[in-house]
């Protein structure tokens, strides 16, 4: 798959080119290429003609194939929305995955198997379609908001290490608790970025992973998100959709993503002030929801899962007192804690050590395990 990255380049190659004389008036126009809500109805035929080639797909796949059709209906109706697009690029995946679970029959009708061709050349198309309409959305709210992402702020700084680096870089993405994280003090020799941003969201945050993250070239992003969500009332399956976006467009572009969970909070320091009650605005129950799902969603896609809330939580799930001057932002001795947890999860995902969930996934993509 191209990445955003190989089209700007490409584009920049194209604008060097002298332009080629215009076609004669009396020509046809040519066909402009099909919209996106053609390739989502592409998709779905596809699905439907594959799944009558291979014995019991049609009965196995129904229901994915019914949720798939009703998604590209909702594309017709709003073909920017890149919600819809990625609940697309799911469900496609979804009946790639249990389609390879089926034997096929031999010999296999050489029409079908173009059709799964396309079909896997179609999911590419629409995981284009949708980074295409992130980006195109975030310039849209820029157009009426100057700067909703902040994306200027390591705008600059940017454009001074957009070259490859070196094996072991690692951006930092998240909020203010990696925003205030000095890294070359806790990671010395490393080539490691950080991109953190006090305030943000994890909306904000995918508003602009392509910048800060994807167009530095890491091996491997660390992304610390959600407390921020919570204290604004957004809803657990919002962060854990912009999360997931995050790690299908890391994955993407050969990114290895690690997941860090949400921190605890405290309200040991409310009475020197009480902005500090922090349970209040970040509830625990709903901190550790979104923790435990995000524990699971790593294991299931074989991802890292970075664990500084038990590293953190006192006997009681809190941020101790004496790690946090204010219940939330960890100060010196609580980023002390954090570090080897992070560095050695970072180094796992550098060196290669795959988890059993690694492992496994690998096994089953090789055709060693049932899917």
């Amino acid at each position: 798959m191209k990445s955003l990255l190989a089209l700007f380049l490409a584009a920049g190659l194209f604008a060097q080119t002298p332009a080629p004389p215009p076609p004669p008036p009396a020509k046809t126009p040519q066909t402009a290429p099909p919209g996106v809500a053609q390739l989502a109805t592409r998709v779905t035929q596809l699905m439907e003609s594959t799944a009558v080639a291979v014995p019991d797909l049609v009965r196995a796949s129904d229901s994915i194939r019914q949720l798939a059709a009703s998604t590209a209906g909702s594309i017709a109706r709003a073909p920017q929305n890149s919600a819809l697009l990625y609940q697309l690029m799911n469900q496609v995946r979804a009946y790639l995955s249990l389609s390879d679970s089926f034997p096929r029959p031999n010999p296999f009708p050489p029409t079908a198997d173009q059709q799964f061709i396309e079909l896997r050349e179609d999911l590419q198309r629409i995981q284009h379609e949708f980074e295409s309409t992130l980006q195109n959305q975030s310039q849209a709210v820029q157009a009426r908001n100057s700067d909703p992402n902040n994306l200027k702020r390591y705008a600059e700084a940017n454009t001074k290490i957009l070259a490859p680096g070196a094996a072991s870089r690692v951006v930092f993405m998240g909020d203010s608790i990696t925003d205030l994280w000095r890294l070359n003090e806790y990671f010395t020799g490393r080539d490691f970025i950080n991109r953190g941003i006090s305030g943000q969201t994890t909306t904000q945050m995918l508003g602009r992973f392509m910048q800060d993250v994807i167009l530095l070239h890491p091996k491997a992003v660390l992304i610390l998100a959600g407390t921020n969500d919570l204290s604004r009332g957004i809803a657990p399956y919002a962060i854990e959709d912009n999360l997931e976006m995050m790690g299908d467009v890391a994955k993407a572009h050969g990114i290895k993503p690690l997941f860090a969970s949400i921190l605890p909070v405290s309200d040991y320091h409310k009475s020197a002030d009480a902005r500090y009650e922090m349970t209040k605005t970040r509830p625990p129950a709903a901190i550790q929801q979104v923790n435990r799902w995000m524990q699971d969603y790593c294991r299931r896609e074989g991802f890292i899962y970075v664990d500084y809330y038990s590293a953190l939580a006192d006997p009681q799930g809190m941020m101790p007192a004496d790690a946090a001057d204010d219940g939330l932002h960890p100060n010196a001795k609580g980023y002390r804690v954090m570090s080897p947890v992070a560095l050695s999860a970072i180094d796992r995902a550098l060196s290669g050590h795959a988890s059993a969930a690694e492992n496994a996934q690998q096994r089953r993509r090789s055709g060693v395990l049932p899917k």
